[in-house]
């Protein structure tokens, strides 16, 4: 890349950066910053402990962010100089050096932008997953575990924690369902963008004939909510269920009824938990999923209702197919909601699957 290419880029990215800045009005944010320091400082301050921590999350979400545009604004500033001397005497090795600086300058905005993308109530949360194979038997079966399979390559890659809070498996291969804990910062504000049907075509393994086959399953997603979220839960609207825990992780806690379903009576929601060899524990658990289901009921009836006001006939739900994986006769990933598409098939089934997740979280702001 010649000066000329490179000043055009860092333009580009530097103008990004001041949109950013401008966005965030970083001086408030400094302001917050010094005023929830000062409320840590008092006396009174660990007297309400629930309150103390929500004010601890709260100073590190605000810190970080004044960090990181401090950082980029140094970087900024670093290529801003390095440009100059380029320009009173071309020098090759500070060219690669430039060259190579404003490549990582690039990245790490993109990165810092995307992170502003997530800016939902819940969106910082840890998130709730669930899979569940469509109509097809042992093939989409197989396919949920493929998913499964997916979404755990890219929960480690992202530094993510996965917890198995549910798991039934298939009849002959694959699973019939799976509920994932999914722990870490933003990780319900990427995974809310998995949330629908997806549709895989391959030539079947199962299949003595080799024909090629259609498989559906869906994937469901809610936030994992903080105590502080009111969800109104009867006990007089639970039915609660103990049976023997079985199959991934249940062999060695199977010899008692461990594993909880709980069904909300009102709604018909059912949620089970088996993967600890406490019941009580398992019923937390449990208790925990059904709070985040039957808070996403609520939003959604009132999704609903503001659509039905605007005459919007817009389908609620995970009943929309949001992505194709064709194994055969070609080799494509697209996602249907923004027509993002990769060839690289495998790498999309080892984790590889932020380019969509960032594609339809810039198109949700769009569109906004």
């Amino acid at each position: 890349m010649d000066l000329q290419a490179l000043k055009q880029e860092f333009h580009i990215t530097a103008k990004r950066l001041a949109d950013l800045r401008g966005s965030l009005d970083l001086e408030e944010q400094q302001s917050k910053l010094v005023s929830l320091e000062a409320e840590m400082a008092e006396e009174t301050f660990w007297d309400d402990q629930q309150k103390a921590q929500q004010k601890i999350a709260q100073l590190r979400e605000v810190k970080d962010i004044v960090e990181q545009v401090q950082q980029l604004t140094a970087q900024n500033d670093e290529i801003q100089v390095m440009m100059e001397l380029l320009q009173e005497e071309e020098d090759p090795s500070l060219l690669s050096e430039c060259e190579a600086s404003l490549k990582t300058f690039q990245e790490q905005v993109n990165e810092f932008e995307l992170q502003q993308l997530l800016s939902g109530p819940y969106d910082r949360n840890s998130a709730i997953l669930e899979l569940h194979p469509g109509a097809g038997g042992t093939e989409s079966q197989d396919w949920a575990e493929m998913l499964l399979r997916m979404y755990t390559r890219w929960a480690e890659k992202s530094g993510y924690k996965i917890e198995m809070i549910d798991y039934l498996p298939g009849d002959e291969a694959g699973l019939k369902s799976v509920t994932l804990l999914i722990k870490g910062i933003n990780a319900y504000g990427y995974l809310r963008t998995e949330k629908g049907i997806h549709r895989l075509v391959r030539i079947s393994p199962f299949d003595a004939s080799g024909r090629r086959h259609t498989s559906f399953a869906s994937v469901n997603v809610v936030p994992e909510l903080d105590d502080d979220v009111e969800i109104e839960i009867r006990t007089e609207d639970l039915k609660v269920d103990t049976y023997r825990a079985s199959g991934a992780g249940g062999q060695h806690i199977n010899t008692t009824d461990s594993a909880v379903r709980i069904t909300h009576i009102p709604t018909g929601v059912v949620v089970t938990c088996q993967s600890e060899r406490s019941q009580i524990k398992n019923r937390d658990k449990a208790m925990k999923v059904l709070k985040a289901r039957l808070y996403e009921k609520k939003m959604e009836e009132q999704e609903q209702k503001l659509n039905e006001i605007k005459g919007e006939q817009t389908e609620i739900g995970w009943g929309n197919q949001i992505r194709s994986y064709v194994f055969h006769p070609y080799s494509l990933v697209k996602d249907h909601r923004t027509s993002v598409e990769n060839g690289n098939v495998q790498a999309v089934m080892d984790g590889g699957i932020n380019g969509f997740m960032e594609a339809f979280l810039k198109k949700q702001v769009e569109t906004k």
